[in-house]
């Protein structure tokens, strides 16, 4: 098929990749045109395990390109997906300026048949908002406009994409549905679902997922608190709920919030449209409450051990990104750390293998980035380890004690066993479980 893919975020960059990757004609448009450059040149611009290397075959045999003009995109395309920002309001809606700015402008481009896809998440009736823009400028004989959200997690998105473990397909066209199911066919060969549904439906769906997770990872965080205060130990809870089949293992760790492009913002959109229906969705404004809170604990933590005024203090901090393998840092409990130590007068020395560049547009020389791990908790009063990234779960002790001024760990994300951490030496705090002394 001939694809065109609008917008070049981190949705749209491995949606078109991966689409070219089973042997469709890809076309990624881009207003930005510095960045259409770059990746014309073979410059992925996001990092995520895998996609450099289905990028490059792609590219390198034709069939995904990059383009800043819209029109020669469109004209080729069967298919056009809309990856484009739906970044929150003040009032917390999805702001859907972008795609119905795109919706507009297609309906005066296209000549023949087109099937318009919903890529990004975007709120209940979308699709319908979509149709109304195309069809002011268009038939509806010309188009069929579909919901299919994306459920790639950062890190892993390439695995997701190629592998499904469903793919959700929002419209009401045989004609659409018919096309659909054959551009997504080859993903989903070892049997995994293609389910078609109602576009309104497709569109909660997506919210419905991440604001759920959002729920699990926020309950396990209140349970982790109330461990603390009881004297229970999260990690033994976690497995003994996760053992339940009813419940499951995954996002049942706790630590200091959620983050990223995704749980955020599509929690606050759902509640923000549960208001618009006039629906008091309560679970949902505890979750955002609690996560708020929660991007604290290891603040409140250092704080409670070293004073309320930080200053002449310096903190090493450990992982920036949200979550490990990615360099995304959109709602990153990191940031929310770096800006309330440095209010308390902290001075601090951070690290992450791949996020340093992206926080350095946000704090310029107020944080010191180091080349490594080691380097970042030189002469420091204390280590807080906000990322899970692979490399900070086994490092060597008996250097971190050399190279911090105490040995204090105040660990976000539960990384070391509560034994070893008394056998070398530290006071270790962590998420839910007993202070090592």
């Amino acid at each position: 098929m001939k694809i065109a893919v609008v917008g070049t975020g981190y949705v749209g960059l491995v949606s078109g990749t991966c689409f070219a990757e089973t042997g469709n004609d890809v076309v990624c448009v881009d207003i930005d045109a510095n960045k259409v450059a770059r990746m014309q040149q073979g410059e992925v611009p996001i990092y995520e395990p895998g996609l450099e290397l289905l990028f490059e075959r792609n590219t390198r045999q034709g069939r995904l390109t990059f383009t800043t003009d819209l029109a020669s995109a469109v004209e080729a395309a069967e298919i056009i997906f809309l990856a484009l920002p739906t970044p929150p309001g003040e009032d917390g809606s999805a702001d859907l300026s972008y795609i119905l700015g795109v919706a507009d402008q297609l309906g005066k481009m296209i000549t023949s048949y087109k099937i318009i896809v919903d890529k990004s998440t975007v709120p209940v009736g979308t699709a319908e908002e979509v149709h109304k823009a195309l069809a002011k400028n268009l038939s509806t004989d010309l188009f069929d406009v579909v919901s299919n959200p994306e459920f790639l997690r950062e890190g892993v998105a390439v695995d997701d994409f190629l592998k499904p473990d469903r793919v959700v397909i929002g419209t009401s066209s045989e004609r659409a549905q018919k096309k659909m199911h054959q551009l997504y066919d080859p993903f989903v060969r070892q049997g995994n679902p293609i389910i078609f549904m109602d576009e309104r439906s497709a569109e909660m769906t997506k919210y419905a997922a991440n604001s759920y997770l959002a729920t699990r990872i926020t309950f396990m965080n209140e349970i982790a608190n109330l461990c603390e205060k009881v004297g229970a130990n999260v990690d033994m809870v976690r497995r003994g709920m996760g053992s339940d089949t009813r419940i499951g293992k995954r996002f049942l760790f706790p630590g200091v919030g959620y983050g990223g492009s995704c749980f955020p913002k599509d929690v606050q959109a759902l509640a923000k449209t549960s208001e618009e229906f006039d629906y008091d969705f309560r679970i949902l404004k505890s979750v955002m409450s609690v996560n708020t809170q929660q991007r604290m604990r290891l603040v409140d933590k250092i704080k409670a051990r070293l004073g309320d005024d930080l200053t002449g203090k310096t903190i090493g901090l450990w992982g920036l990104a949200f979550k490990p393998n990615t360099d995304d840092i959109r709602e990153a409990p990191a940031i929310y750390t770096i800006e309330a130590l440095l209010e308390a007068g902290a001075q601090i020395r951070a690290f992450d293998p791949e996020a340093m560049d992206n926080v350095k547009a946000l704090f310029g020389n107020k944080v010191f980035f180091a080349s490594d791990q080691y380097e970042a908790i030189i002469g420091a009063d204390a280590l807080a380890i906000a990322t899970e990234w692979s490399v900070f779960r086994t490092p060597s002790f008996n250097v971190m004690k050399e190279l911090l001024k105490n040995p204090l760990i105040f660990d976000g994300r539960n990384l070391y066993d509560l034994e070893l951490m008394e056998e070398k030496g530290f006071h270790y705090e962590s998420i839910g479980r007993q202070v090592v002394q």
